[in-house]
């Protein structure tokens, strides 16, 4: 007995991005660091947030790679010679991936009080209607 997947159904034609997108949406980490937030700030607007404290705009980058946004953050090391009694608090890098849906894209990021916001807006979409034209053989 074969496996039926998604992009095999003989009605769903051209689909095979979407089980991949499937696929890796499951593989990616489900590490919890940092916490983050998804909210949606209005009817085609969504905002991500993550709690980046002690990371400066230096320490991190966003980037849009193949509809997946990827945030990462590296602290530099500046210690200079300091003496922890106790490191309660993390300084690790990390990296956050994010599937973005086809005509969502980042409209900007803002970095306030340890919080690090990620907005995206969704183009309208548009109603196209397409009659073909039938060839004599």
């Amino acid at each position: 007995m074969s496996k039926l997947t998604l992009g095999s159904h003989p009605f769903l034609l051209g689909f095979e991005q979407l089980e991949r997108l499937v696929e890796r949406t499951a593989k990616s980490g489900s590490e919890g660091y940092p916490p983050f937030n998804i909210e949606q700030s209005g009817e085609n607007a969504y905002r991500i947030t993550l709690a980046v404290a002690g990371f400066s705009e230096q320490d991190l980058a966003i980037t849009v790679e193949d509809s997946q946004l990827v945030i990462r953050g590296r602290q530099s090391d500046d210690e200079d010679g300091r003496v922890f009694l106790h490191r309660g608090i993390a300084a690790r890098q990390f990296q956050r991936s994010f599937v973005l849906a086809d005509g969502v894209e980042v409209a900007g990021a803002k970095l306030e009080n340890g919080l690090l916001h990620v907005d995206l807006n969704r183009a309208e979409p548009e109603t196209v209607v397409q009659t073909i034209k039938i060839d004599r053989g």
